[in-house]
């Protein structure tokens, strides 16, 4: 099986599924394709296929021209028919994970997306999971699924594997395609195989390890470690407020030094689909061994209560000006969770916003990259545009996302007060009515 799936990966006979055609699985076919590989992408949302089958992208880090020119080769295709899986070679899984409302792991769709692929699993079929999640998942999950929903042994009749999705929306410099990639899978030959098809893809060099755990775990890894850090300058921040201290000049000197140190930045709360949820998933399964991580834990309790002292922040400036946080009109600027992206998955400043509204205030958003949000079921509409004469018209501008296209000089001319939660004012001249987190 081996040398026999090195032949078609040479020769690029292999058919290449991916099963979720979201931030991760849309760019990672696009590759699989452009690569030579024919492709096809599972997902089960009908618009998305549609989408996909008609040319049309919606993932920020696809070209658009090469989706069509792809699908329109006949290279790529969508389908939520699973029953597709039996003529793949290759199977990416790349499906949500989720926290449930408990903060616990939701792991129910690569569960469901494993099950459909058992269905039709043939013998000679390499299974990849990308989506991050705890260690053990990949041999304690889907192992067991596969192989008695398909009645083949893993090892023998199919490789399994991991490879963590490394996907960074907005980033200009690493895309999908130079990303380096780590692999782990269930034996040496499933490593190799499963490595070397990515090396027939990709431009970043593949890291194979021993196991699929030390795969999954290296993911939580990046994440929490950015985590822990983002959570020592936000509690560091608050410190430094009461201190008369700016942190972000703290930072700015602390990372003069050329080693030993790398910055991070304070800010409202962590957003994105990695960094405020992959901890979660390292700290549920480290209790199932008696262990806490208290470290992690501690982190996690500073990046969540940011929201909210942001708000408390905001309510003191209001209060510097004679006005109540109850009625106050506040504008948020920005909702997506980094710069310059469309993308607010867990964003912070949607709990911002709706900290804000349980104090009364009387609240609006804009973003230039988000029209509109949903959140918890609902969708919010911001603003269309901003003006010097809407500026006016608030009692609190408060910037939750370093957006490069928003006129900032703008915003602090016409505003009575402004919360700047990301120093994207640090540049404008005149700063009396601005206050820094």
């Amino acid at each position: 099986m081996k040398q026999e799936l090195l032949k078609k990966i040479e020769k690029k006979e292999l058919t290449v599924g991916v099963v979720g055609l979201g931030y991760v699985g849309l760019p990672l076919a696009v590759e699989k394709a452009k690569a030579g590989f024919k492709t096809i992408g599972f997902d089960v949302q009908d618009a998305k296929v549609e989408m996909v089958n008609a040319g049309h992208n919606y993932i920020g880090d696809v070209v658009d021209n090469d989706l069509k020119e792809l699908v329109e080769s006949g290279m790529f295709k969508a389908t939520t028919d699973f029953s597709f899986v039996k003529d793949v070679d290759f199977i990416a899984i790349c499906v949500p994970t989720p926290l449930d409302e408990h903060q616990q792991p939701d792991i129910s769709y690569v569960k469901s997306s494993t099950e459909a692929i058992a269905k039709y699993l043939k013998k000679g079929t390499m299974v990849v999971l990308e989506s991050t999640t705890y260690p053990g998942t990949t041999e304690e999950l889907i192992r067991p699924i596969l192989e008695e929903g398909s009645g083949l042994k893993c090892e023998e009749d199919f490789y399994l594997g991991f490879s963590p999705e490394r996907v960074d929306p907005g980033n200009l410099i690493y895309k999908t395609k130079n990303t380096p990639k780590v692999v782990g899978a269930i034996g040496k030959d499933a490593t190799e195989v499963i490595a070397s098809m990515y090396r027939s893809v990709l431009e970043g060099d593949v890291c194979e390890v021993s196991s699929p755990a030390i795969a999954e775990m290296e993911k939580i890894l990046e994440n929490t470690y950015r985590n822990i850090n983002i959570g020592l300058v936000n509690e560091l921040t608050m410190l430094c407020q009461k201190m008369g201290i700016s942190m972000w000049e703290v930072i700015d000197a602390a990372k003069t030094k050329p080693y030993g140190f790398q910055a991070f930045y304070p800010g409202p709360g962590l957003g994105g689909h990695c960094i405020p949820l992959d901890p979660y998933y390292l700290t549920w399964k480290a209790r199932e061994y008696g262990f806490h991580t208290s470290m992690i834990e501690s982190s996690m309790m500073i990046n969540d209560r940011m929201p909210e002292y942001c708000v408390e922040r905001a309510s003191k400036i209001l209060n510097r000006h004679s006005k109540a946080m109850n009625g106050a009109k506040v504008l948020v600027l920005g909702v997506a969770y980094k710069q310059d992206i469309d993308d607010y998955r867990e964003s912070p400043a949607l709990r911002v916003i709706e900290i804000l509204k349980r104090e009364k205030a009387d609240v609006e958003f804009y973003d230039p990259w988000v029209a509109e949000y949903k959140y918890n079921g609902i969708v919010k509409k911001g603003i269309d545009k901003i003006s010097p004469e809407i500026i006016k018209r608030y009692d609190l501008i408060m910037i939750t996302t370093a957006h490069s296209n928003v006129d900032y000089k703008m915003v602090q001319e016409n505003a009575a007060a402004v919360f700047d939660t990301k120093n994207v004012m640090k540049d404008v001249e005149n700063k009396e009515n601005i206050e820094i987190l």
